[in-house]
């Protein structure tokens, strides 16, 4: 007889292969030294970005906080500036109902409604509007101090005559003395607290007109 063969169980397993492992069934192919394509999902998320124009919520909520506050701004305009601004009769009605309120959760809760009237409004011509009477503003109180500054001056001192009428020779300079006169004689008889006779209230008037023709600077 030969030799007997080995059987099934006695043969020896193959030593592993200790090269570069095969991962055979993965999905994705072996690398070759070319770049994966990826250009599918840039695609997609470039075009989520570029369709995706939504404001944020944090957006929308300081837009409407903007425009509440253009809102308050309009509400607090003169009743002659504000007839002469071109504005929707609803947000005009919303305005005049928001001025007329007193409680403050129904002024927040009506200025809300403004707020959303404006979305359809000049909002450009509004903020123009709002400009133009804060500086207004300011000119009016700089000419009330002016005012108040020369009339003090002109009754505490000589030399201030000499220099109004240097600054302003086109006023009535006989009428300006007597207006003087009368409130130095007017001031040592009142303490400081009390000095706004009826003469001191004619030396401002006086002086107010004269000092509102020049230009601002």
């Amino acid at each position: 007889m030969g030799p007997s063969m080995p059987t099934s169980t006695s043969r020896r397993r193959a030593a592993p292969h200790r090269g570069i492992d095969a991962h055979y069934g993965d999905s994705e192919p072996a690398e070759t030294g070319q770049p994966r394509d990826h250009t599918g999902a840039d695609d997609t998320a470039e075009a989520g970005d570029e369709f995706d124009t939504r404001p944020s919520k944090t957006q929308l909520k300081t837009r409407s906080h903007e425009l509440q506050a253009l809102g308050v701004a309009v509400a607090a305009l003169s009743q002659d500036r504000l007839s002469r601004i071109d504005l929707p009769e609803s947000l005009r009605d919303a305005i005049d109902t928001y001025r007329k309120i007193r409680s403050h959760e129904g002024r927040r809760r009506q200025m809300q409604y403004v707020g959303k009237l404006m979305r359809s409004a000049d909002e450009a011509m509004l903020r123009e509007a709002v400009a133009a009477a804060t500086l207004g503003s300011a000119r009016d109180t700089f000419l009330l101090h002016e005012t108040e500054r020369w009339r003090a001056a002109l009754v505490d001192d000589d030399a201030a005559m000499t220099t109004w009428l240097d600054e302003h020779p086109d006023c009535d300079t006989q009428q300006l003395r007597s207006l003087v006169r009368a409130a130095r004689r007017e001031a040592t008889a009142l303490p400081v607290e009390n000095r706004q006779p009826k003469s001191f209230r004619e030396l401002f008037q006086f002086i107010k007109p004269h000092l509102a023709k020049l230009p601002q600077e």
